[in-house]
């Protein structure tokens, strides 16, 4: 696999001020689409208990948002390298507002279900949009730092969906939540339109003595690509299910903890995942100069996850929330390879790289919610009681967590055998 880089103008590099003001700015608009990703593990028993839902259709309202994520991925990525950050993500903005004020509205599970797309569907730029746009403004070693603080930002978002919505529920309630989070995101806009630059749409490049295409192909032709989807889809898109919906679950049926116990776990899980995107924006530069490729990271790194989760189902009721923080931390090693998916490509076609790999991830996180829950479900054929459901359905996510890291393992030790012999050559 050969990384294309190529020269991009001086002009589109922020200075530090701006650069921090973009920054921060995304960041919001991030921490809300991770608050709205993940609040219905703290509102599942309030909505259960209101609707009568079932863990599966528990999965399927979850799922609904990242169902809305896949469904704008490609148009996405096409319109973020035409247009840019700036004028895509206030469009989608407007879509969100629509969905949280829709979702205050609902009085039913179909009207629940309608309007966590359209709110997914909304949000789905609020992470690509500014790791674009950085892809551009900043140097590479600076867009490992700005990709772990974005996603920082996003757990930050996590934390606030756990205790903090917990202590508001008995003051203004689920639907008020959904009404205060439409102006914020409205709020949020405003200050978009004041402080993100434009965008400068430039002619295609010539890689390899052929201009960079239009559309997908050379994105899914692309070997590092490929490499990185099945860990992305699996291993990051089942960690982001476990976080945002089946952690809280797990610890109300299997642990046998009440509701305001889970949301303090709920907040503890997304803490140390804050702290862990933390470290690595500090650490990924020296890594990156030290010559630590992301694909060598989560070769070593990804098995504790694997190890982590066995655990977790063989012991079953004493796996509380420090064996569920363990397993969402170790699975981080993955979220390195969002940054490393759009240096593979040039920087033109970087929009439709990262949304491309998003659709992955987040398709994944769709499939495994869901899936979980159906599993769940499904496990009643057995005869087996509640928690020993949950702990089999966990057991049958890392079996294809295992298989969806081979898969990388595979594809890795080729690359690298590759690689060597370029050098010797």
């Amino acid at each position: 696999m050969t990384r294309t880089s190529l020269p991009l103008h001086e002009s589109d590099r922020l200075g530090p001020r701006a650069m921090v003001l973009v920054f921060l700015v995304f960041a919001v608009t991030y921490f809300f689409s991770a608050l709205v990703r993940a609040i219905t593990a703290t509102l599942s028993p309030t909505l259960s208990a209101e609707l009568a839902l079932s863990p599966g259709d528990l999965g399927l309202l979850a799922g609904g948002y990242f169902l809305g994520f896949a469904f704008t991925q490609l148009p996405l990525g096409n319109w973020l390298d035409r247009h840019g950050p700036k004028r895509v993500v206030l469009a989608f903005l407007a879509l969100a507002v629509v969905g949280c004020a829709a979702f205050a509205l609902a009085r039913d599970f179909a009207g629940l279900l309608a309007a966590r797309v359209l709110t997914g569907m909304g949000l789905s730029a609020c992470l690509m949009a500014p790791l674009t746009g950085f892809r551009r403004w900043l140097a590479p070693g600076a867009q490992l730092r700005a990709n772990s603080w974005m996603l920082m930002s996003g757990s930050m978002g996590m934390v606030a969906s756990t205790l903090p919505v917990q202590w508001l529920m008995p003051v203004i309630g689920w639907r008020g939540l959904f009404w205060g989070l439409a102006l914020l995101v409205s709020i949020a806009m405003v200050v978009i339109v004041w402080v993100v630059p434009p965008w400068r749409r430039e002619a295609a490049p010539v890689v390899g003595g052929s201009p960079v295409q239009a559309g997908y192909g050379l994105v899914w032709r692309d070997p590092y690509f490929r490499m990185m989807l099945p860990v992305g889809i699996v291993n990051y898109g089942g960690m982001i299910a476990i976080q945002s919906l089946w952690a809280g679950p797990w610890m109300l049926k299997v642990t046998g903890v009440n509701a305001d116990a889970s949301a303090a776990g709920l907040f503890a899980i997304n803490l140390s995942m804050l702290l862990a995107f933390w470290l690595w924006g500090m650490v990924n530069p020296r890594l990156a100069r030290l010559g630590w490729r992301p694909e060598m990271l989560i070769g070593w790194g990804l098995p504790l996850s694997l190890l982590v989760l066995a655990v977790i189902a063989v012991l079953g009721e004493q796996a509380g929330w420090p064996l569920w923080a363990l397993f969402c931390v170790s699975t981080t090693f993955v979220a390195l390879s969002q940054p490393a998916v759009a240096m593979a490509l040039p920087p033109q076609a970087a929009g439709r790289a990262l949304s491309a790999y998003n659709l992955a991830i987040f398709g994944g996180v769709f499939v495994m919610q869901w899936g979980i829950g159906l599993a769940i479900d499904a496990l009643q054929w057995f005869g087996w009681d509640e928690p020993t459901r949950y702990r089999g359905a966990v057991a049958l996510f890392g079996v294809c967590c295992v298989a969806a890291y081979a898969a990388f393992w595979r594809r890795w030790r080729r690359l690298e055998q590759d690689r060597a012999a370029t050098l010797r050559a």
